[in-house]
């Protein structure tokens, strides 16, 4: 595909009927997790602003979105297609988003579940520091930006200050393989800046700069926020962790976007088109191999009615069979 090709797709993007045809890394037990995170926060009262720091194309921000109440503010800061401020960011970029992301693309499967867009700062996390966002008036924070080490952990101390004494970050990657980054700059915070995990899934790791015990012994009192979730509880350097995995079978789904009724019936259509294109295409090898035997039994019935045929089949019928028997084997001699 060409440049030109490919940049007219990235501006048509398809449009998303359920949660899962929104492209991106965003597992069931941290959709529930974000749902639990944030429901719970409302149950006790609790309001403040929402933050996403780095978006890729919405599907963690779709489900942030469904939480956003009434005088809060939800804001989201992803480069999406503008130059990276950095070499080394922008070859992080040109090796896994640079192709697919825009923020057109996110916009569109945004406002698939949504009225309205949040808002969105289009530019490196840096800018939401220096008091670019008002401090303390966060409830939930998302980080899932840059992997290099030094922008994870200037995206953390953007948190620190933006969140509310109990609020919740949310740091994605913090123990691939290929994102060191993000776990140095993650247990740094832990272990020098006053960070308390919360609990850890195998993507994301959960914490606050507040007290993380009331939520963990929530989630250790419901064993975690799917029914078939697996839970540990063990202590890492004088801080308590509550880690979850295991089978995320019997997730109850997100809803479906404003998209699904029309987009399955067209599904519909196409499908039955495909099976009546497939039936007449059946029906058509039918008529062909019928047509092929037609023809062949027409042409054995024509050898047959040619006159050296006829007049031997009569020979053979008049004829002694001793003479008959003669002519054979002279033939064949």
């Amino acid at each position: 595909m060409t440049d030109a090709a490919l940049s007219a797709d990235q501006q048509q993007p398809a449009e998303p009927a359920v949660l899962d045809d929104v492209p991106g890394w965003f597992w069931e037990h941290d959709r529930h997790l974000f749902d639990w995170f944030l429901g719970r926060q409302e149950k006790a009262g609790l309001s403040g602003d929402l933050l996403e720091m780095g978006a890729y194309l919405g599907r963690s921000a779709i489900v942030i979105g469904e939480h956003l109440q009434a005088g809060e503010t939800f804001t989201v800061c992803d480069l999406f297609d503008s130059d990276a401020p950095d070499d080394d960011n922008a070859a992080e970029m040109d090796m896994s988003y640079r192709r697919t992301l825009t923020r057109t693309a996110f916009e569109s499967n945004y406002l698939s579940f949504h009225d309205r867009l949040p808002e969105i700062v289009q530019a490196p996390t840096s800018a939401l520091a220096g008091g670019r966002v008002p401090p303390g008036a966060f409830r939930f924070v998302h980080i899932d930006a840059s992997h290099l080490f030094e922008h994870v952990a200037g995206d953390l101390q953007v948190a620190r200050a933006a969140l509310a004494p109990e609020g919740v970050v949310v740091l994605d990657d913090y123990r691939s393989a290929h994102t060191p980054g993000v776990a140095a700059a993650t247990w740094e915070a832990v272990l020098n800046h006053g960070l308390r995990p919360i609990v850890l899934t195998e993507a994301k790791f959960y914490a606050t700069w507040g007290d993380p015990e009331a939520a963990q012994l929530d989630l250790l009192a419901h064993r975690g926020t799917l029914p078939r979730c697996d839970m540990t509880n063990e202590m890492i350097a004088a801080h308590r962790v509550v880690r979850i995995g295991g089978s995320s079978d019997g997730a109850e789904p997100f809803r479906v976007s404003r998209h699904h009724a029309r987009l399955t019936v067209e599904a519909e259509r196409r499908e039955l088109a495909r099976a009546a294109e497939e039936a007449l295409r059946g029906a058509e090898r039918e008529r062909d191999e019928a047509l092929r035997d037609l023809a062949e039994r027409r042409t054995r019935a024509a050898e047959r009615r040619r006159p050296v045929n006829v007049a031997k089949r009569a020979v053979g019928d008049l004829l002694p069979p001793v003479v008959t028997s003669a002519l054979r084997r002279a033939r064949r001699g």
